[in-house]
């Protein structure tokens, strides 16, 4: 089955050939196509995007003002032409490696969805921030409340769908909130959600990670927003 990549970019241009260049390595991946949504990037992002991957594997799709993640990838899903639609993003934490792993259950008709997880599987994890863990935990269980889901990690990148099944979604969160945006609407479809394990190569915040407090409070709302009132 064809896959299209979707990764969002805001102020990647240190890590994004890298990147780019793991997900072409992975050769059980049948590539449709890799898109990439720069989200208005001001630290040379954007220029490198205009100079360089111009293989007909690439979609480079523009915003002319910074939204945001739910955004970028409001963009990317209506673009995507492959079978199946992944995230990808373009910092470094998650090795597109595993993506095989995440879209077999796809492929063997077993699912319609796959999250990953960082908290099942064995595989490797960078020791980071305990409050950042158990933020997750929280958001994923108050989730899991408002969804009937036992998800563990409601919050991971890695989300994997039909293609037919993601545009039928329409995303209203332009920032984080969309993680918990997402899985509230999956839910009230009539569709197979499967979890895989993976690891997880988190960054610090001298290493660019950019997601805080602010964003915590915006996906408990869009919890409540999504998971009770639609």
């Amino acid at each position: 089955m064809k896959v299209s990549i979707v990764i969002p970019i805001y102020n990647e241009k240190e890590t994004l050939h890298e990147i780019i260049q793991r997900v072409r390595a992975v050769e059980a991946l049948d590539l449709q196509e890799i898109i990439l949504v720069d989200d208005f990037s001001t630290d040379g992002t954007r220029e490198l995007l205009e100079s360089d991957f111009n293989d007909s594997i690439f979609v480079k799709l523009y915003h002319d003002v910074n939204q945001g993640k739910g955004a970028a990838l409001r963009t990317g899903f209506a673009a995507a032409s492959g079978a199946i639609v992944a995230v990808q993003d373009a910092d470094l934490e998650y090795d597109p490696a595993e993506l095989p792993g995440l879209i077999r259950p796809i492929v063997n008709n077993q699912a319609d969805v796959v999250f990953g997880s960082r908290f099942i599987g064995n595989g490797a994890h960078r020791v980071v921030f305990f409050w950042h863990m158990m933020g997750n935990k929280f958001l994923t269980l108050l989730s899991n409340m408002m969804t009937n889901l036992n998800l563990t990690d409601m919050e991971c990148c890695y989300k994997l769908f039909r293609r037919d099944v993601i545009q039928q979604i329409t995303i209203e969160e332009n920032r984080f909130g969309v993680e918990p945006e997402l899985t509230a609407k999956l839910s009230k479809l009539d569709v197979r959600i499967f979890e895989v394990g993976i690891s997880y190569y988190g960054r610090s915040y001298d290493e660019g990670k950019k997601i805080g407090w602010r964003d915590g409070v915006r996906a408990i709302y869009a919890i409540l927003k999504y998971g009770l009132f639609r």
